[in-house]
């Protein structure tokens, strides 16, 4: 059984040279992702874009902005939910899970501290954006 990694390490998106969720990102920003890479000197309308939902990375030719020669030049300051990523809430199970979105998903390892921090990211996305937080959301299953 190969080894798992854990989820902010990036170890198999960086073996694999993997930047697929980077591509027609559509990540939330919270105000605090937003204020950590204002404070590393860019600029809000440099990297984020207002939308009905809340605030998001912004795209340039279809890459997040901080995707530069096949890496994030933000990695250290990445928001919440790049760090998180690819554990993302399932609307349809009201559960956790690995994203299928993912090809190397499998070399992951989500722990239950992961989903207790991707259900306080969705409580505070809600409460950013003016929206109650999903019943049900705490519910989850941990893929190791």
């Amino acid at each position: 059984m190969a080894k798992k990694h854990p989820l902010n390490r990036g170890v198999p998106c960086m073996k694999h040279k993997c930047v697929l969720c980077c591509l027609e990102t559509r990540m939330p920003l919270t105000q605090s992702d937003i204020r950590r890479i204002m404070k590393a000197g860019y600029s809000l309308g440099g990297f984020a874009v207002k939308t009905r939902e809340g605030w998001r990375l912004k795209n340039r030719s279809g890459r997040c902005v901080f995707l530069s020669g096949g890496r994030c030049i933000i990695y250290p300051i990445r928001p919440e939910g790049c760090r998180l990523y690819p554990l993302v809430y399932d609307e349809a199970s009201g559960t956790a899970r690995l994203d299928d979105l993912c090809p190397y998903r499998e070399e992951f390892e989500a722990t239950d501290r992961d989903i207790g921090r991707l259900n306080d990211l969705l409580r505070r996305l809600a409460e950013e954006g003016g929206r109650r937080h999903r019943p049900g959301s705490e519910k989850h299953q941990t893929y190791n």
